[in-house]
């Protein structure tokens, strides 16, 4: 029996500056999952690491504890693999001054 898997677009195409996050994702039917973020142009600026942040109800956040570095430059990919995230998921970063980047996020969710 095959697992089930789902892809979900939760950014595509936007700028992130200053505090940005994802739409949140329904995901506590799934065991697994793996948030890729794809830089769509070059980035500018430092920029900081990404965070994942999980909800209960979609509307209240924490954070989960997981970091991982934006994509530095132009088609670079980056992600972070999760295994206890409750039932919503999204990606938030605080970028600084000067600095940003357009992003495209997936979900990759497997039950």
């Amino acid at each position: 029996m095959l697992p089930e898997n789902l892809t979900a677009i939760v950014a595509r195409n936007e700028i992130w500056s200053g505090e940005s996050a994802t739409e949140p994702y329904e995901a506590g039917w799934a065991r697994e999952a793996i948030v890729f973020v794809r830089a769509l142009k070059q980035p500018k600026g430092a920029l900081p690491k990404a965070r994942i942040e999980i909800s209960a109800d979609g509307m209240h956040w924490c954070p989960e504890g997981s970091e991982f570095a934006l994509p530095e430059t132009k088609d670079a990919v980056s992600f972070q693999r999760l295994g206890h995230f409750g039932n919503f998921i999204r990606v938030t970063a605080s970028l600084p001054a000067g600095a940003e980047i357009v992003v495209l996020v997936t979900l990759h969710l497997k039950a």
